[in-house]
């Protein structure tokens, strides 16, 4: 009888931990995506503020990142071996892994750029307040 052969759990334990818990600690972004009630897929972004951010160790947010890229190309390394040994059966795991770090590399690069027109955002609308209150203070001190 042959023994059957199930993928590891650890591909989606990792998975899960890269996204939900490193994400948030080393570079301060998480990420979902639900399916509304019309069907449509909605992307939900959530970044620390600015100080915070500031704070965060450069070197983590390099690991995290280069983590992120090269780790899909681990998968496809993985994948040409199992090819090579004719293990067809390892095939569907890389599969599965490959797409899990590809909904990751697309949730992060859009949750990064999301972050970044916050902060820009959050910038013209403080530069245009004070630039305000300036304006108006000088021409109340004028009057």
């Amino acid at each position: 009888m042959a023994e059957e052969q199930y993928a590891h759990p650890g591909i989606c334990l990792f998975t899960v931990l890269f996204k939900n818990v490193s994400g948030r600690i080393l570079v301060g972004l998480r990420w979902w995506n639900e399916v509304d009630e019309q069907g449509q897929s909605v992307w939900h972004f959530e970044s620390l503020d600015q100080q915070t951010l500031e704070t965060l160790n450069k070197k983590d947010a390099w690991l995290f990142w280069w983590t992120l890229y090269l780790t899909p190309m681990v998968w496809v390394a993985l994948g040409i071996v199992a090819v090579i040994k004719f293990n067809f059966d390892y095939l569907l795991v890389v599969g599965v892994a490959i797409i899990l770090n590809a909904a990751n590399i697309v949730g992060f690069t859009k949750c990064r750029k999301d972050a970044k027109k916050q902060i820009q955002q959050f910038a013209a609308s403080t530069l245009t307040s004070r630039m305000s209150n300036t304006i108006q203070s000088a021409f109340m001190s004028s009057v």
